[in-house]
């Protein structure tokens, strides 16, 4: 059985807390509570539940999917801030450690702080760590141009730290986001350039043909739901664009000039109009 993930036990005996649960081979089981317990849960039945420590420190079960799973990176909200470190919100009865040691700058109640989850060799217990380079791999598979999941981390003059697929460090420059970006929001994005010392830079766009194609698409949609018109030309306010369409004006010009050339759409002096067929 492992702490910090989701396990699949057997049904192995009743009790008026709950049922007792079991893994082949195991010499030892692990409580179920009743508020848990799947409707229509009979003896020898198995079912997946995550295990962690409770307030005494015993080792129990629930079917509750947490916020963050075992050596997985989660944006979490601190809840309390005690003598020994602070508390997060992780979706489960007893509240996430962040001890005082695995903090980059003090938190406070409140603040959203991205983590990383580690079971501790020395306790057996599930602690949160906010020094989440220590945590992150060095980049051997990741390919330019790849879609990946990102999670937003820290916002910079630069633009924002993501995780990227839940396990590498990457950078998304902030004059390449053109839509509301998050502390611990969750977004699709593409590996733009992978540097000499390793260091990844991402996009929330594709890069070349395909970003130009993914924007003409989009541009068709925008026209479709303002019944074929849109009130943007190549000429207008880049902010503006930005606002609108969600993308930058240099590739609106060119999916533009795509759908232009395809006859798609016609340009008149102050908007766009789609050429109905």
């Amino acid at each position: 059985m492992y702490l910090g993930e989701f396990n699949t036990l057997y049904a192995l005996r009743k009790a008026s807390c709950g049922i007792f649960l079991w893994e082949t081979g195991s010499d030892r089981d692990v409580l179920l509570p009743n508020k848990y317990v799947p409707v229509g849960l009979k003896l020898d039945d198995t079912v997946d539940v995550f295990l962690y420590r409770d307030s005494e420190d015993r080792i129990v079960a629930t079917t509750i999917t947490p916020k963050i799973l075992l050596h997985q990176f989660a944006t979490l909200e601190v809840k309390e801030v005690t003598t020994i470190g602070a508390f997060l919100d992780w979706g489960l009865e007893k509240d996430l450690f962040l001890p005082f040691v695995e903090q980059v700058t003090r938190v406070k109640k409140g603040d959203k702080v991205t983590v990383f989850l580690y079971l501790d060799e020395r306790t057996d217990r599930l602690v949160a760590s906010a020094n989440v380079r220590d945590f992150a791999e060095e980049n051997t598979t990741l390919k330019e141009g790849e879609e990946v999941d990102l999670l937003v981390d820290q916002e910079s003059d630069l633009g924002f730290q993501v995780i990227i697929n839940n396990k590498y460090i990457g950078l998304l420059f902030a004059n390449e986001v053109f839509q509301p970006l998050s502390k611990g929001g969750r977004v699709k994005g593409f590996i733009k350039n992978i540097r000499e010392d390793g260091k990844i830079d991402v996009s929330l766009q594709k890069q070349g043909y395909g970003q130009i194609s993914d924007s003409q698409g989009l541009l068709l949609k925008k026209l479709q739901e303002n019944e074929g018109v849109l009130y943007l030309t190549d000429k207008s306010d880049p902010d503006l664009i930005v606002q609108r369409m969600q993308m930058s004006k240099k590739v609106f010009k060119k999916a533009v000039g795509a759908l232009y050339k395809q006859r798609k759409i016609k340009i008149e002096s102050d908007r766009i109009v789609l050429i109905q067929k």
